[in-house]
């Protein structure tokens, strides 16, 4: 006889998942059509096939947060499911791109998902300047973490702010986050890789898998990527997220001030002033350019 019964998607590969259901036990298992959208992170009903000897998903409970990437014309692609914390890890090299870091921390932020910065291989030369280009964002309030995955003991501060918390490592190719979810994860079996030789990152982790953390909570170890735009249905559409921009926004003398060009922008002048960090703001007018040409390839029926 068929039973039903809920797990947790803790990979995600094409068609095929493991499921780990509340005894512990992990399973394989694949959508019972083709209609159902999972990812990492997803809580699942599923059904055991004793005929067939297999499990199939056949609902996917309602997440309470989710990572989602932009589409060519403007759709969202899940990520991971269900996160309240990500951790953009950076890295002296591959050369870091603080613009994708930005854009992390906005889909984040929009998400009502804490975020965080890691600089990774902090024992290499170039971590000094990586880090003090990492103050924008300690004097806004990102919390920014030092440390070495070859240098176990530089995790501990990182390793009790996961805590609790169901945890996402993103960031660029090579930058080491599954190095990192190696050490923060001991005893899981972690593919670890390296650098090509032109310094571009290449990718170690194919899908994004989930481990249960010592100390309790989880942690995403996703694959790195070479560029990342957030799906701009779930963004803020006023701040995209950016947290100088919401604080900024309301002295600006226009309510729908773009802060692009507009007469009496609070936010332009913060710059000028050099309270907002220039790369920053440099940042959002790509994303806000993004957003609004995303928003146009949606078609008229599903701008709003």
């Amino acid at each position: 006889m068929d039973d039903v019964f809920d797990a947790q998607v803790i990979a995600a590969y094409g068609r095929h998942a493991l499921v780990r259901d509340a005894a512990g036990a992990v399973r394989e298992a694949r959508p019972a059509g083709r209609k159902l959208d999972y990812v990492c992170g997803d809580r699942v009903t599923c059904r055991n096939d004793a005929a067939h000897d297999e499990v199939h998903m056949i609902a996917v409970q309602p997440r309470s947060t989710a990572l989602l990437r932009s589409t060519v014309r403007g759709g969202g692609e899940l990520v991971v499911a269900n996160l309240t914390l990500l951790a953009a890890v950076v890295a002296p090299a591959p050369a870091p791109d603080l613009f994708i870091v930005d854009r992390y921390l906005a889909a984040a932020a929009s998400g009502s998902v804490q975020g965080v910065i890691v600089i990774n291989k902090m024992d290499m030369p170039g971590s000094a300047e990586l880090s003090a280009a990492l103050e924008p964002y300690r004097r806004i309030g990102y919390e920014v973490f030092e440390c070495s995955a070859q240098q176990p003991s530089s995790l501990d501060a990182l390793s009790e702010r996961l805590r609790a918390h169901t945890s996402v490592l993103v960031g660029q190719s090579g930058v080491g986050k599954s190095s990192l979810a190696a050490q923060l994860v001991p005893g899981s079996e972690i593919a670890v890789g390296g650098l090509a030789r032109d310094d571009e990152g290449r990718h170690t982790t194919t899908a994004s898998r989930l481990y249960d953390l010592p100390g309790g909570g989880a942690l995403i170890d996703s694959p790195g990527v070479r560029d990342f735009a957030p799906a701009i249905g779930a963004l803020e559409s006023q701040s995209l997220g950016f947290i100088e921009v919401e604080r900024l926004a309301p002295g600006c003398r226009f309510q729908d001030c773009r802060h692009m060009r507009e007469p009496g922008c609070a936010v332009m002048a913060a710059v000028d002033r050099g309270d907002f960090d220039a790369r920053r703001y440099e940042s959002y007018r790509r994303l806000r350019r993004l957003f609004e040409d995303l928003t146009e390839a949606r078609g008229p029926a599903r701008r709003n």
